[in-house]
């Protein structure tokens, strides 16, 4: 559903959710108008769906507007008019109850209805500005996930953290990807320019117990191949097991011999899996990448599509952005990318699960030669706040800002990562930075055989054990962490069952919660948020 179909009444109820100024008796076209402005449009930096960071909780916050909006902990109406609900504040006190050992109930105890209105709520809150300002993609986004329940899963990350508020608080903090699934590791560039693998998304990431990366992919792991292996709970057992696995393996591997720094997966040291991906991704060519999928027939520019909107008229303020961010990231810019010379932009719709609806554009930066064979695209991709931001055990490992967080994750788990990797503010949103690279790929799911799909998940767990044990290197911990790894884990086959097992539960846990969403979506429940009234 997009704004013209929306009602008047809808339309009027979110607006004042806003906090939008409006004429008693205002028709749908001047909502419509109100809603489109800037002040309507533009999401704070810092901000969540919900529209509080929860930096300060005592402290009032504005909207990009200037206007007062209410704290996570005020749960009350003002001058009569309701305020948009947030459960952001309760759920991180029972976050901090459950990590001090207190007896405290988790969303994933409920049952029947009280659980299908717990998920309402909380899907509803994670997209509160995107469902107030009526945005299109994000009701695209609903439709995606009510198709696939593992698309349920990758762009539900706030429900299925909420279902672990401080669970493993005795367990050792590393940085976690905050996101681990079968679909989020891939090849990339390093800042070489050379292909290498591994985890290819750090939008949720976070300090954590280790544990929580392994939960959510083993999760993950059993959904994907279920849905896109159709294989049987037996054989997603083992594929599950193999992930884990695979992990627990390579720690000891790095708590014995310290090579996470030298580790990373190229293509000359990579299993034949890996290694075919490899070439498949490297196949064609910048040239030919960028004439299939991007230039216009004069390979000026953008090509106009339903996925990509030319905006050549602002070329002149991402100049502006291109400059700023080079000089304020201090970016040594490498030869390939010439002066740095902007040539079109476009925005970028309908990309990602999770992200859907938010702000995306590419640049394109003009290469050294005149033929138009060797431009560069680099990404502006809005970040918001981490799903675990709130819900992990208290760890004194804090990293502040949104986009700045996703960089320092992507630094510190990457050896020698994307050069032009970075974080920058614009008109007051928190843009990651990122090269969008011709070789980069991801491995199709389909194809894999039930062997195949075991060494997959083998080698994730592997590429994470790597990634946790880089968060003493160039990560905020101050000591060695694999040791302290193996001893939490324990008895291996006992941890990776526990493990395991968990991830059990959460896939039955997302089946229904799935089918209950799906209702909930046919009946026009994503169509306005909560609020509270008195």
């Amino acid at each position: 559903m997009d704004e013209k179909a929306a009602t008047r009444d809808e339309l009027h109820h979110t607006a004042k959710a806003l906090g939008l100024d409006l004429p008693a008796k205002a028709t749908k076209g001047e909502i419509l108008e109100v809603l489109a402005s800037p002040s309507a449009r533009q999401e704070p930096d810092g901000h969540r769906e919900d529209g509080h960071d929860g930096a300060d909780d005592g402290a009032e916050e504005t909207d990009a507007g200037g206007r007062v909006s209410a704290r996570p902990d005020d749960v009350s109406s003002r001058d009569g008019q309701p305020r948009i609900a947030s459960q952001m504040e309760a759920f991180r006190v029972l976050a901090q109850a459950r990590a001090e050992g207190q007896m405290v109930p988790l969303p994933r105890m409920l049952t029947g209805n009280d659980r299908r209105m717990h998920v309402r709520q909380t899907i509803r809150e994670d997209h509160q500005l995107r469902i107030a300002r009526h945005n299109e993609e994000a009701f695209g986004k609903f439709d995606k996930l009510a198709s696939s329940r593992f698309s349920f899963f990758r762009g539900t990350a706030l429900l299925f953290y909420r279902d672990m508020a401080g669970d493993d608080s005795w367990m050792p903090t590393v940085l976690a990807a905050g996101d681990v699934h079968p679909e989020n590791f891939g090849v990339m560039p390093n800042a070489d320019n050379v292909p290498i693998f591994g985890i290819n998304d750090y939008d949720e990431v976070f300090y954590a117990p280790f544990t929580w990366d392994l939960k959510r992919g083993a999760t993950g792991f059993l959904i994907a191949a279920d849905e896109i292996g159709d294989h049987g709970s037996g054989k997603r057992r083992k594929i599950a097991r193999s992930f884990v696995r695979g992990y627990a393996d390579k720690v000891n591997v790095y708590a014995a011999d310290n090579t996470e720094e030298s580790a990373d997966l190229r293509r000359d040291n990579a299993p034949k899996l890996i290694a075919d991906l490899f070439d498949d991704a490297t196949s064609g060519g910048r040239a030919k990448w960028l004439t299939k999928k991007y230039y216009n027939e004069n390979k000026t520019g953008f090509r106009a599509s339903k996925k990509l909107v030319p905006i050549t008229s602002r070329r002149d303020e991402f100049q502006e952005l291109i400059d700023r961010y080079v000089a304020e990231s201090e970016l040594v810019v490498p030869p390939r990318a010439g002066t740095m010379r902007v040539k079109d932009v476009a925005e970028r719709r309908g990309q990602g699960t999770a992200s859907l609806g938010l702000v995306r554009y590419y640049v394109m930066i003009e290469g050294p030669h005149a033929d138009a064979s060797d431009d560069l695209l680099l990404e502006f991709k809005q970040a918001r706040r981490s799903a675990l931001d709130g819900l992990v055990p208290h760890s004194e490992h804090v990293v502040d800002g949104n986009a700045d967080r996703v960089v320092h994750g992507q630094r510190v788990q990457l050896v020698s990562g994307d050069v032009f990797y970075g974080s920058i503010k614009h008109r007051g949103i928190s843009f990651l930075v990122r090269e969008r690279s011709w070789f980069r790929d991801d491995i199709d799911l389909d194809d894999l055989s039930f062997t195949k799909w075991c060494e997959y998940a083998r080698i994730c767990g592997e590429v994470l054990a790597q990634a946790h044990a880089l968060s003493d290197e160039s990560g905020l911990l101050d000591h060695d962490v694999e040791p302290d790894i193996v001893d939490a884990m324990g008895v291996p086959d006992l941890f990776v069952d526990d493990i395991v097992r968990y991830a059990e539960e959460a896939d039955e846990r997302c089946r229904r919660d799935h089918d209950g969403f799906r209702a909930d979506h046919e009946l026009g429940a994503f169509r306005r948020i909560d609020l509270v009234y008195r």
